[in-house]
């Protein structure tokens, strides 16, 4: 995978047209079309200002799509601009199974695939230099996708669908901005693909979907959420460049990451840190730090904790990991540099575990290129 370095992740736009009951498609052979012809139009333009538009396996398989910008003017519009006539076309699979006969590897300009890394080979060999294939670590990580196009130089990315590649960028709490077309009609049938499947969606006020427009397109209902964020503050990433000074002190390790904590009052009082092994071989830097804190100091509520790594969701070397001693603090807030790859732990699920239970995690990507350095031997 390329270094993503200190690059930003893109924008993820996530367009999607369902019917009123919410399904995406029928489950006749035929494609179900769902949009008007003044819709169908405002995706080509939401193309056009894309630098990479993103679909899933199993779209590419049902719909066989191009995702061309097809008006001849607006590609000459991105050529004027010094982009290319086409942007990048980004395509993502669980099992590399492929078939290199779909239109989408013979149409437009340059492709790239992502696959967990065990289907990396398989997906390669099927394509034969159709598209470029790149790992995403154990499994289908959609933080490591968007890692690796920021590094490509990506800042607008649209996401086509379908239900899985949703589900997959909503929960993950991926989604910048949702554009819904609502077709007049219902499908009526359960068995029929929806807009998502199941899933734990974030639910606290950093991720809370805000109406910033409305539209009609024909006979087609547009609807455009945003999802506020909030930026980290100055002081968020003072503390958080503090952890990873922090993470510098840990004693050398091959089979363990390099993190330094710190736990800050809201009036910026530092009440606590640590780093990994500062006690015990087997000591991870957030449980070092909350050790350190009077679970009954009242300043803990509003306080937040600094860590250089995403804390984890599994441990072999204790009972109880990072994530899990968190929860069970006063604290209701985090702010982390990187994600956990997929070196010791498969899946790390310590963003979600915290985020389900209702606190604010945020994430600082201009500081994970100096967060990851300390552990360059292992990543």
């Amino acid at each position: 995978m390329t270094d993503a370095s200190a690059d930003r992740r893109p924008h993820v736009l996530l367009s999607v047209a369902m019917s009123i009951d919410g399904h995406i498609d029928d489950r006749t052979p035929e494609r179900l079309l769902l949009s008007s012809p003044e819709d169908f139009d405002r995706v080509d333009q939401l193309r056009a200002d894309s630098d990479a538009v993103l679909v899933g396996a199993g779209t590419l398989r049902s719909d066989d799509p191009r995702l061309l910008v097809n008006s001849p003017e607006r590609q000459a519009a991105r050529e004027a601009r010094g982009l290319p006539a086409q942007p990048l076309r980004v395509a993502l699979t669980g099992s590399g199974d492929l078939d290199p006969g779909l239109r989408f590897w013979h149409h437009g300009g340059d492709r790239v695939a992502y696959a967990p890394d065990a289907a990396v080979a398989k997906l390669a060999e099927r394509l034969d230099g159709l598209a470029e294939v790149v790992g995403t670590g154990p499994g289908l990580d959609p933080g490591a996708v968007l890692d690796d196009l920021g590094a490509r130089g990506v800042g607008r990315l649209m996401v086509e669908g379908g239900s899985a590649v949703h589900t997959l960028f909503l929960t993950a709490g991926l989604v910048d901005e949702v554009q819904l077309a609502v077709a007049p009609f219902f499908v009526g049938d359960d068995a029929a693909p929806r807009f998502v499947r199941a899933g734990t969606f974030p639910q606290d006020a950093l991720h809370r979907m805000t109406l910033a427009g409305t539209g009609a397109l024909g006979d087609t209902a547009l609807l455009r959420y945003t999802v506020a964020r909030p930026p980290l503050s100055a002081a968020d990433r003072h503390w958080l460049a503090l952890a990873i000074e922090e993470s510098r002190l840990c004693p050398p390790s091959e089979t363990a990451y390099s993190v330094g904590a710190i736990v800050v009052a809201a009036d910026g009082t530092e009440l606590a840190r640590g780093h990994s092994r500062e006690d015990d071989p087997r000591t991870h830097a957030e449980e070092a730090a909350l050790a350190k804190l009077d679970p009954a100091d009242p300043r803990l509520g509003t306080a937040t904790l600094y860590s250089t790594l995403e804390p984890c969701s599994r441990r072999a070397s204790r009972p109880v990991p990072c994530a899990q001693l968190i929860r069970a603090s006063a604290l209701r807030r985090v702010v982390l540099a990187w994600r956990e790859p997929g070196l010791f732990v498969a899946n790390c699920e310590g963003v979600e575990l915290l985020e389900q239970a209702g606190f604010a995690v945020l994430e600082c990507p201009e500081l994970a290129a100096a967060a990851r350095s300390v552990n360059a031997h292992l990543v």
